[in-house]
């Protein structure tokens, strides 16, 4: 039978943290935790697991998950945030994949639980994921902090398993007020190191194109009040982005 690392970031993650263990430990056959020198719970709660616990200075999020997936002692790997768990048909189906792995990677629907509220639109859901992959022909890619799974061969072929990963967001309107600034941060200062520019129009283009995307093409409206302000939130980072990212430009001068 096929054996499968379970694979975690972590930073100050004590809140759902044991959701994320539990779902994981009796599907594969090590966790690895790659904490970012928590100040909470976060250590106490893996201790209470067979975790292999490594502590290791905040790289960057690509950078530190490709860190993480270098930890792992099998090929095979289930990746997952320290907010996230898999659901109970998900943990079936990656039992099932054990004994019938086929291609280089599985991508699994992603399901959001925003103040309490699970997240059916809104560009939210299904929001597909490639975390369940062999290590050996895949890695983090992307621009800081959205990184995510791509396979080396751009002709691998991809399964998609049923179930769905459960995602605690953010639990407050505050708390997401206070992640959109800190990820626009990171996200304008990522663009500035590849070059990448921001013309006014992107300042104004793109933060109305994805509310619209996102409020009416993905039926955000649907998801009530919590619905519209995702919609506005996804409004508001990728306007300070541009605005920051200006921002660093004007500092050459």
């Amino acid at each position: 039978m096929l054996k499968l690392s379970g694979v975690i970031i972590t930073f100050n993650e004590e809140r759902s943290l044991e959701k994320c263990l539990k779902s994981l430990v009796n599907i594969v056959d090590e966790i690895v935790v790659v904490d970012s020198y928590s100040t909470d719970g976060t250590k106490a709660i893996c201790e209470r697991y067979k975790v292999n616990f490594i502590e290791q200075s905040f790289l960057g999020y690509i950078e530190q998950k490709n860190f993480a997936l270098q930890q792992t002692k099998y090929d095979h790997v289930v990746s997952l945030d320290g907010d996230e768990a898999l659901s109970k048909k998900l943990q079936q189906s990656i039992i099932d994949l054990k004994t019938n792995w086929q291609y280089d990677g599985y991508y699994a629907n992603r399901y959001n639980n925003f103040c309490g509220q699970w997240i059916k639109y809104s560009d939210w859901y299904p929001n597909k994921k490639l975390r369940i992959f062999n290590k050996t022909k895949a890695q983090w890619q992307g621009i800081n902090p959205h990184d995510n799974v791509q396979l080396h061969n751009k002709t691998s072929k991809t399964g998609h398993l049923k179930g769905d990963i459960l995602h605690w967001t953010y639990q407050t309107y505050e708390e997401m007020d206070k992640k959109s600034d800190y990820f626009s941060t990171i996200a304008a200062k990522a663009y500035y190191d590849k070059g990448k520019t921001a013309p006014l129009w992107n300042l104004i283009w793109n933060p109305s194109w994805a509310f619209f995307k996102s409020y009416i093409m993905r039926l955000g409206i649907l998801d009530g009040k919590n619905g519209y302000r995702i919609c506005y939130q996804t409004w508001k980072i990728t306007y300070l982005k541009y605005k920051k990212l200006r921002a660093l430009y004007k500092k050459e001068y």
